[in-house]
């Protein structure tokens, strides 16, 4: 099962990363275009950043997805899906990191 726009995984980020929960941000790929899936990460040590997006969903522990942590990763690093945002939720992620990446002025 490939993981879909919106789906919240949890995913092998490598050593220093852990195991987390994380939403997929990125369309599917095609035939043609690599096996690559980008996602942002949930976290639940927060700081209080504006980078910080705290989505409330009952198969994520209290805490917000982190936008300055986007990253892409191949399939096979995803175990399984854990839930789906809702499209608003999904949208104020990726305001976020829309913000983040200065793609649009802060508010």
């Amino acid at each position: 099962m490939t993981p879909q726009r919106g789906e919240v995984w949890l995913l092998d980020l490598g050593m220093a990363g852990k195991v987390r929960p994380a939403v997929i941000v990125s369309v599917a790929y095609g035939d043609l275009d690599r096996a690559l899936i980008t996602v942002v990460p949930h976290t639940t040590s927060l700081r209080g950043s504006q980078y910080e997006i705290p989505i409330d969903a009952n198969f994520l522990k209290s805490g917000a997805f982190l936008v300055q942590n986007v990253a892409t990763y191949p399939n096979v690093r995803f175990i399984r899906m854990l839930g789906s945002l809702k499209p608003q939720q999904l949208d104020t992620v990726v305001s976020g990191l829309l913000r983040w990446l200065g793609a649009v002025e802060r508010r």
